[in-house]
């Protein structure tokens, strides 16, 4: 039931149905989500040491803030560790490795990113997107840094499901997907780094745009 509830609770928190700065009570959250207060707690502490949630002295919990600083740590920490990851699995992926990161850019490109009239993404493509963008990684020999990958990742969602819109007149996120799969399977580490920190921050140009627009 804890497990249930965490994931419940971290998928309102990263699309912002949980709204940063938000108290989180236990007993609203009991009633709300239909479990009991042991389960609340527990779970409220996991998504604490994921740094979603924070924990204040003597007066229970709220949702973690954003800022467009902290965007900008978060962005730099992921091109950083991303870097080494996607450098490790051209390194050293085998066969099944482009096999597997070109199923998922497959996928990615079979899956419509937003339902009709809406400029939302919608939680299959969100699913793919991240399938795609973790299969480059997942011949990296450190599972440690997969997860810690993985986690920004989410953390970056959070950002932009918070800035509403996604679309991005300017650029073709389908081109800059493909050119970043053709890099990394041709084994052109440089490239295909280059060209996946400059998809990240192109991104994170717009998304400070907008979270200055909020602030």
């Amino acid at each position: 039931m804890t497990a249930q509830l965490f994931d419940r609770l971290r998928n309102d928190v990263l699309n912002g149905n949980l709204q940063p700065g938000q108290k989180l009570k236990i007993e609203t959250l009991r009633e709300h989500y239909e479990v009991g207060a042991s389960p609340v707690r527990e779970a409220l502490s996991m998504l604490t040491a994921e740094g979603l949630v924070q924990r204040l002295d003597q007066r229970g919990f709220r949702v973690t803030e954003v800022s467009v600083g902290a965007f900008e740590e978060l962005l730099r920490t992921r091109c950083w560790l991303e870097d080494r990851a996607i450098r490790e699995s051209i390194s050293g992926g085998s066969g099944d490795w482009e096999e597997t990161v070109l199923l998922a850019h497959h996928r990615l490109t079979r899956t419509p990113r937003a339902a009709e009239k809406s400029e939302r993404s919608t939680p299959e493509w969100e699913k793919a997107h991240k399938s795609f963008h973790m299969s480059l990684l997942s011949a990296c020999r450190s599972q440690f840094l997969i997860g810690y990958c993985a986690q920004l990742y989410d953390l970056n969602i959070r950002y932009r499901n918070l800035a509403g819109s996604v679309a991005y007149p300017s650029r073709n996120v389908a081109a800059e997907h493909q050119a970043i799969c053709d890099a990394a399977l041709a084994r052109e580490a440089d490239r295909a780094v280059d060209l996946l920190i400059d998809h990240y921050t192109s991104t994170g140009d717009f998304l400070k745009m907008r979270l200055n627009d909020m602030a």
